[in-house]
Formats: C-alpha cells, structure tokens, sequence
C-alpha cells in the first residue's frame, strides 16, 4: 500500500505473523488500559496503528511519499527468501524504515546479529544400569554449553550492549529410556555485538576441547544508523514530545527485517508503542500508546514533508 508520490519516500514496516503459544492466548482481552494476546506488543499493535497512520495521511493529502510493507514471516527461522527479502528485490525500497517491533517509544538505532548454530556431541553408549560404562552426550551438550559461555566473546560489551546474548534454544539426544545415550544436539541462538565477527565466534566454539561438530544454521549482520541521521532527528524530536527523556539511542537486543534493507542502503531503525512480555504468555500492548503511535507517525511524516528541500539519507 502506498500513498503519496513526492519527497522523500518513507518505509512503515510490519510483520503480521507470531510465535507459537496456547490456544487461549489467541482470545485477546483487555484490562486496566493493556490489550493482552498472542502478537498484540510484538507486533500486531503496531501494525494497526500504522494501517490508521496511511489512513490519516492520505486524507490530510501527504505529500511525501509512504509505503506500508506487510509480511507474513519475519518470525519464522530458515527455509527460503523471507518476504523483506522478496520486497527489496522487487524495488520496495525509499529514503528511511521504521519497523514496528515493541520498544516502548524508543528509537531502536543498533539491532545485535544473528549466529545460528547447531552442535552435535559424541558420547559412547552404555546400559542404563550401568551408565558409569558409558559417556553420556547430553551431558557433555551441557557441558560443552558451560564452556561457551566462558568463552571471551561471552564477556566482551560494546558501548550500548552490555554484552551478547547466548541461548541454549533446543536439545535433541537418547532413543531409549534404558541405555546411555551416545550423541546430542543442541542449537545455539547467539546474537553477537555489532563489533563481533561471527566467524570468530564460530572459531573460539569449534576450539572447545570435546568431541563436537559446529554446523552453521543461519547467520546475518547486526543492523545499526547514525545518531546524526537526519530522519533519526526527526523521529527523536517527534518521540520526544511523548516521552520523558531521551529516546534515542537504544540498543535492541533481537533482530528484525531491517537487515535487509540495510543491504539495499536504506537506513531504519526499530520503533514502537508501549507494552511488554513479547514471546511471553503475558504478552500485552498499552492501549493508549497505540493512538499516540498512529500521531506520532503522522507527525513523522508531516514534518518530513514540510522540510523535503532539507531531506537526504545519511547512511
């Protein structure tokens, strides 16, 4: 969906897919202002807010140009193009991105990468009663895990993050209750600081001394946009008149589409209403934050437009 046709050209970006959760979380209800259900912070409230937001513009006639890009899979893991991908190479690109994802009225500059890893162990098998005979593989999983974290990319920070994050997503060993099991897996989800390689976190892993296998499963780069972008002063000024302090400068822990864009040369940052418990069984979205958002966005853009002459990407 665009409107407009003029200066500059503006990216409202949102998924409209979810993790997985219990059946009941899917019945969205509200209480004391908060709007709770599966996907209502992350991010199908800030979905609708910006679906208002083109409303808004389109009957007040924006004269910037705004396209609002709708996918259906930011949140699935691997197998194919995702639908970011498809929409850049289909030319669905412009001067500035604000994603949707949850950050509370700030305004999401640096974004970690992703390194997606699976490691399999080798134990030897044994009978159950005798598992002293054996070497358990879940075990050493467990223990190849501890040794990961103690690793010196574990402990390295950056001037927004305090540190990586390291998460032991699923483990996969044993067939049968009655013998020692001889192999495991486990996945590894590692978002690395914007300063990290990913290879040389794959090295100091494979380096570990115990019969392991590295595979690499997925990996991309860490998303980041100057603080002196002149569409991040835009939004911060706007931000600022509904939040108290300063909004800018937020480190997101996640990933998002924005890297794909980024690879085209389109700056973006993450950007959204108020709520919390996103992936959680308490997800919720403040209610009343929505609205703002839906002005806040307008605003974005009506400032934009007035100062077209002045626009210009600074990536």
């Amino acid at each position: 969906m665009q409107i407009g046709s003029g200066s500059p050209k503006i990216l409202l970006h949102g998924h409209a897919d979810v993790v997985p959760g219990d059946e009941d979380l899917f019945e969205p209800h509200e209480q004391d202002g908060e709007l709770y259900g599966r996907g209502a912070y992350d991010m199908k409230g800030a979905l609708a807010a910006m679906m208002y937001a083109i409303e808004d513009l389109h009957v007040m006639g924006c004269e910037a140009t705004v396209e609002l890009l709708i996918v259906p899979d930011e949140e699935r893991e691997y197998g194919g193009p995702k639908g970011a991908e498809i929409l850049v190479e289909n030319g669905h690109t412009g001067d500035f991105l604000i994603t949707g994802e949850p950050t509370d009225f700030h305004i999401g500059l640096q974004a970690k990468g992703v390194l997606d890893l699976r490691v399999t162990l080798r134990g030897k098998s044994a009978h159950g009663s005798r598992p002293w005979l054996g070497k358990n593989a879940v075990l050493l999983a467990y223990e190849h895990y501890k040794r990961v974290l103690e690793l010196p990319f574990a402990k390295e920070r950056s001037d927004i993050f305090p540190y990586p994050s390291i998460n032991m997503a699923r483990i996969i060993g044993g067939d049968v209750i009655n013998r020692v099991p001889d192999r495991a897996t486990y996945d590894l989800d590692i978002r690395y600081l914007p300063e990290q390689d990913p290879r040389e976190i794959t090295r100091q892993i494979r380096s570990i001394e115990l019969p392991a296998e590295v595979e690499v499963l997925f990996s991309h780069e860490p998303t980041y946009v100057s603080y002196q972008n002149p569409f991040v002063k835009v939004l911060r000024e706007v931000a600022a008149r509904h939040f108290h302090g300063d909004p800018v400068g937020v480190g997101r822990h996640g990933a998002s589409d924005i890297v794909y864009f980024q690879r085209a040369g389109v700056p973006g940052v993450e950007f959204g209403p108020v709520g919390g418990g996103h992936h959680g069984p308490e997800e919720f979205v403040v209610s009343s934050s929505l609205e703002t958002y839906r002005q806040m966005l307008v605003q974005f853009v009506q400032i934009l437009a007035a100062n077209s002459e002045d626009g210009g990407r600074d990536r």
